[in-house]
């Protein structure tokens, strides 16, 4: 059983709570929250999280119509063809299946098929209560080796993602592994104690500088916390559970409004920091309590 001490889930959303925001409202202009993402435009900095065995199709069109990019974790590849086929801009997570011909075949489809990236999710490599393989809906996995992450890495010629990075020592890693970026993530709590994504994005965006895309991943609850993530270094933030339930009750439509709320919150807490697009966001109106 676990104890409430190290849920990662809480720790995670007490820290976001803890963020306070400075107002400075004068001079401030109306804001754009456009976001440019791997050669493309979007509409927020605001995308859908790698989620799995939902109605991933649904998830992309409400994303489509929110403007907002697509990123999927598990489904096998017709699944993803039926994503792309929405006309979604899709980065494609692939778990860390322990057949490594697996992992290639996933890589060599998404970038064949249109998507704009792809990754490879290390968090669900062991388990997490004992120090063996962990083992998802039936499939094997397996942490990549350094070595492996190259191969898959220039494998694609598309820009890779290492989702589960939560540290400055990985951050660095991807940087020498030749990744376009990294996800910071503790997979819905799947690590105990985990440091918040959030926490960690300062000392990580000083590590790397430009030279990593970092994407804040979970406890994403609202545009007010998307903000947070942006102040402190992210260049984007997913969503994923804020999307479940809308999504099966409404479709495409309730992934829609959940993503154009959220960045309707984020463009007031751009107003209200005199931030007149992403690039103006300024560290020093985060404040903690």
């Amino acid at each position: 059983m676990n104890n409430p001490s190290e849920d990662s889930i809480r720790i995670a959303r007490e820290y976001m709570d803890s963020l306070q925001v400075e107002s400075r409202l004068l001079g401030a202009e109306e804001p754009s929250s456009e976001f440019e993402f791997l050669g493309e435009r979007f509409a927020t900095p605001i995308m859908t999280a790698a989620l799995s065995h939902i109605d991933l199709k649904g998830m992309a069109e409400g994303a489509v119509q929110a403007g907002a990019a697509v990123s999927v974790g598990m489904g096998d590849n017709n699944t993803l063809k039926s994503v792309l086929d929405t006309g979604a801009k899709v980065m494609k997570i692939v778990k860390p299946y322990a057949d490594r011909d697996d992992v290639r075949d996933r890589i060599r489809f998404a970038e064949a098929n249109g998507a704009i990236a792809v990754g490879i999710d290390i968090e669900h490599s062991i388990h997490a209560d004992d120090p063996t393989p962990d083992n998802v809906f039936g499939s094997a996995m397996k942490l990549p080796t350094l070595d492996e992450l190259r191969d898959f890495i220039r494998s694609t010629k598309l820009p890779f993602f290492i989702k589960g990075a939560l540290s400055v020592h990985d951050a660095v890693k991807c940087v020498e592994l030749g990744c376009a970026g990294a996800i910071l993530s503790h997979h819905n709590g799947i690590m105990r104690c985990a440091v918040p994504p959030v926490r960690l994005l300062p000392k990580i965006r000083e590590a790397v500088g430009r030279r990593l895309i970092l994407i804040a991943d979970g406890g994403m609850e609202s545009g007010f916390d998307a903000f947070k993530a942006l102040a402190l270094g992210a260049d984007a933030v997913t969503v994923g559970r804020p999307l479940m339930a809308p999504l099966k009750e409404k479709g495409a439509a309730g992934v829609r409004d959940v993503l154009e709320a959220m960045t309707k919150q984020l463009q007031v807490m751009m107003y209200r920091t005199a931030s007149k697009d992403l690039k103006h966001i300024d560290p020093s109106v985060i404040w903690q309590r």
